[in-house]
């Protein structure tokens, strides 16, 4: 097997210091009766089948999940270790309980995670029925104060040559170099991004865009160091490289020669020609993007958001209260038309107008006034609109990130996404392709291929590159799960809509308690759900386990008691 080259093989070297380590570290153990609490929780047909059940433990106020299926009783933890929902209240599968927020599935018997967002696993304890049929729980005190686990990690063996190198240094990437050593891989391991960050929570950036890095890194410098994973910050994959003969190329000259490869360097911003030369124009990508954007947010500063779809959406609630005005610019007839259809749409619109945010639609932007310092102070719009502007935030969609593979024998389709299969190979077998990138078979979309820019979509991608990797077979299953909140109102999509020629409401529109449900024929591919938890979720999981929700399931939402 080749090995990485150039200087990147000392640093390895360096890594592993002569070390003989263990394929797997063992979880931290302890026979310290102190260290456990055990109590008796319930009796087990207190739980219905199918069932999930909160019950005190019975030691500073701590709980567990209690969940039957199949007459087997299992405990794993309370939260979601993403962003910390109560799983009692998600939606139960087969095996798994799915997040009732932002869909995440952790496996009931184990607690690992097995779809995303998030970045840890749930604890799991030990259950026993007793011959009365009560139910005993035994816990570790601190799983249950911490209510994350990692799980356990390979680390590089000096001997195995084989080297494996993911490119992009977002969602998607993170979680494969953690499967990667998860899954036993302990090979040299280099994780490069072009950003000079490690990779953060982007979803928070257009939402609370005075956000600083540190508060929002996934991992630690130090996560990434203890796991022997080559962190390579602050540079690019560029043309130079060969896939087909195994060797990338950085911006700096650096090469490395490699085993496999996953590539996941998602997108960036399109850009308005007409903006090249004026100052205070901005675009939201990246932590560094919101930190250029945040010192112009003021009481007296006008704000145009140029876009209303999800970024600038959610840019213009973040600006609302804070500067003096906040206007929208958007091409279609109401904000995320073309997403999630003209109703809601409408109801969108009422909300942002009476937290005082303006709109101006079906309109563009022609051209931009500037004052002696260069700097925006006035935007022209092609229907004779001039807008004052101190600050302009653009979000009118993204460009792939693929211009690096232009004639380097990785197939791509006209839009320049890579073409890969259900296990996010592309047509190089030891070349891997995920997150926004990847032109991949779609589970809710009937296993026709598509290119998603969702965060969950790009962690789940990087899951099922890494087993494939590691030779663990797993194919593409995931139900795309996608929110935003504005001005404190959660929206859940789950699905995906692409070709709907329908939109049907169920609920109270005005009331922002509703379902909408988007079809075409007989079939729905995607709901939006509003107030409505975990109806999101519980749709998730029936496309996950192919029960496909026809139209005439929509009324009163009768599928979800099916």
């Amino acid at each position: 097997m080749r090995s990485a080259i150039s200087n990147l093989g000392n640093r390895f070297r360096s890594l592993c210091g002569g070390r003989d380590l263990s394929v797997i570290q063992n979880m931290p153990c302890s026979s310290n009766p102190d260290d456990f609490v055990e109590k008796v929780v319930c009796k087990k047909d207190e739980i219905p089948e199918n069932g999930m059940k909160e019950v005190e433990i019975g030691w500073e106020d701590e709980k567990v999940l209690l969940v039957k299926q199949k007459g087997n009783i299992y405990a794993v933890g309370t939260k979601c270790s993403h962003y910390g929902a109560p799983l009692v209240k998600g939606s139960l599968g087969d095996g798994r309980v799915r997040c009732p927020w932002h869909g995440a599935c952790f496996n009931i018997t184990t607690g690992d995670i097995e779809d995303f967002p998030g970045m840890d696993s749930i604890p799991c304890y030990k259950v026993t029925v007793q011959e009365d049929d009560s139910v005993v729980v035994q816990a570790r005190k601190d799983e249950l104060k911490n209510k994350k686990r990692k799980l356990p990690m390979s680390k590089h063996i000096c001997e195995n040559q084989e080297t494996y190198v993911v490119v992009g240094g977002g969602p998607s990437g993170a979680i494969c170099v953690e499967t990667l050593r998860q899954n036993g891989f302990n090979g040299k391991l280099f994780f490069v991004t072009d950003e000079n960050f490690l990779p953060y929570d982007r979803v928070k950036l257009s939402k609370q865009l005075d956000v600083k890095a540190e508060s929002i890194l996934l991992r630690s410098e130090e996560f990434y160091k203890e796991n022997d994973i080559c962190m390579i910050k602050g540079k690019k994959m560029i043309g130079d490289s060969e896939l087909k003969e195994k060797k990338i190329v950085l911006q700096d000259g650096t090469s490395i020669d490699f085993t496999k490869i996953y590539l996941a360097t998602g997108s960036s911003p399109r850009t308005i020609n007409q903006a090249h030369d004026v100052g205070n124009v901005f675009y939201l990508r990246t932590v560094e993007d919101a930190n250029k954007i945040a010192p112009h947010i003021n009481a007296e500063s006008n704000v145009v958001v140029v876009g209303s779809s999800f970024i600038g959406m959610e840019a213009a609630a973040f600006c609302a209260s804070k500067v003096k005005s906040v206007t929208v610019v958007g091409r279609g007839a109401v904000p995320f038309q073309e997403s999630l259809g003209k109703e809601v749409g409408e109801r969108i619109t009422k909300l942002f107008e009476s937290k005082g945010v303006k709109f101006v639609m079906k309109a563009n932007v022609s051209t931009f006034d500037k004052d002696d310092a260069c700097n925006v102070k006035a935007v022209n719009l092609d229907n004779s609109t001039t807008l004052p502007a101190d600050l302009v935030i653009v979000g009118i969609g993204t460009v792939l990130n693929t211009n690096y593979l232009d004639g380097k024998g990785v197939e791509l389709n006209g839009q320049k996404a890579v073409m890969v299969n259900e296990y996010l190979q592309t047509n190089l077998p030891h070349v891997y392709a995920g997150g926004d990138i990847a032109y991949a078979p779609l589970h809710s979309f009937y296993n026709k291929n598509a290119s998603i820019g969702h965060y969950q979509l790009a962690q789940y991608h990087g899951r099922i590159a890494a087993l494939n990797m590691v030779e663990k077979k797993t194919p593409l299953e995931t139900i795309p799960f996608f929110w935003t909140m504005l001005f404190g109102v959660g929206f859940r999509f789950a699905g995906y809509a692409a070709g709907h020629t329908e939109v049907e409401i169920v609920g109270d529109l005005e009331a922002l308690k509703f379902v909408a449900y988007y079809s075409n024929a007989d079939k729905v591919l995607a709901i939006l759900t509003v107030g409505m938890d975990p109806l999101a979720a519980q749709f998730a999981e029936h496309i996950k386990m192919g029960k496909y929700i026809q139209k005439n399931q929509i009324e009163n939402n009768a599928w979800a008691a099916a």
